[in-house]
């Protein structure tokens, strides 16, 4: 029997986001893609989870797909974490826009789409390049803040902004992510900054137009979709919308049910886990 599933092909690269080097992933189909997708991920999840989904957009979609490390996470680690200077405003406002960069670069001619997940999508309304994205798909991403969280993950949630996580990350120079079950170790500024933005009634939204860029997607012709989990505990629907309010009137808003993709559950991070597949497709809709 003859296999007719599509061909993938992967390199591994790094390309440059100003002073670093990142580590990715590319997955292409054999012929010339209409769409070049990047995903941008969550705080704390490595690339290589997201390969499945972006074996999926090339099989099915036929679809490119890059996937990559933020600076001083992952494969893009270069040195010692607790010399690490990298902050999540880095992530998004140097970092992703070189990640779209790249794509361009490689396919001139393909639709630009970036997918961020969670922090992936959360400061796009303040990213230099928004006029260079032909679609902007954010899921689980929003401006959340201690009191969204249901409880009892109310109280995880304030233990690690509140009780000894910030003690060993000034002990240490770094988060040790691991050695908390949080699962991957993280840069200290990075840390601050998200706490900072977790625990902050408006999340960064006072920070727009001081330390952090003007907000300019909501003037923009660039069309987004935010998508929200109804068993999200870490950002639930709520705070989706408070992002959506940023990105601007013409946002497209989707609450999703797992049941009704007969999944028993996708929370925060499963949207992208290959037993979550069914859904998907709903997602590039």
């Amino acid at each position: 029997m003859l296999d007719n599933t599509p061909v993938v092909l992967t390199e591994d690269f790094t390309f440059s986001a100003g002073e670093a080097e990142l580590s990715a992933r590319l997955y292409m189909p054999v012929s010339a893609p209409d769409v070049a997708v990047v995903v941008h991920a969550a705080t704390g999840v490595p690339r290589d989870y997201y390969q499945h989904f972006a074996r999926w957009l090339v099989e099915e979609q036929g679809m490119a797909c890059l996937t990559y490390d933020y600076r001083d996470f992952g494969h893009s680690l270069r040195g010692r974490l607790r010399d690490s200077q990298a902050t999540m405003a880095d992530w998004a406002l140097i970092n992703m826009p070189a990640a779209r960069a790249e794509m361009r670069r490689r396919f001139p001619a393909a639709q630009q789409w970036s997918i961020g997940h969670s922090v992936g999508g959360m400061l796009g309304p303040i990213q230099p390049d928004i006029e260079q994205i032909d679609r902007m798909i954010c899921v689980c991403s929003g401006l959340v803040t201690v009191s969204d969280h249901p409880w009892p993950y109310r109280a995880l949630a304030t233990m690690f902004w509140y009780a000894h996580p910030p003690l060993l990350v000034k002990a240490l120079g770094y988060l040790p992510g691991k050695a908390l079950g949080f699962g991957s170790d993280l840069p200290a500024r990075v840390y601050w900054q998200w706490r900072k933005w977790c625990t902050a009634e408006l999340s960064y939204v006072p920070d727009i137009g001081k330390s952090l860029p003007d907000a300019l997607w909501a003037a923009s012709e660039t069309p987004v979709d935010l998508f929200t989990m109804d068993d999200d505990q870490v950002v639930p629907p709520n705070a989706v919308w408070r992002l959506a309010d940023l990105y601007g009137p013409k946002a497209r808003r989707h609450q999703l049910s797992p049941k009704d993709f007969g999944l028993a559950e996708v929370g925060h991070i499963g949207a992208f886990a290959r037993r979550n597949a069914a859904i998907w497709p709903r997602l590039i809709a």
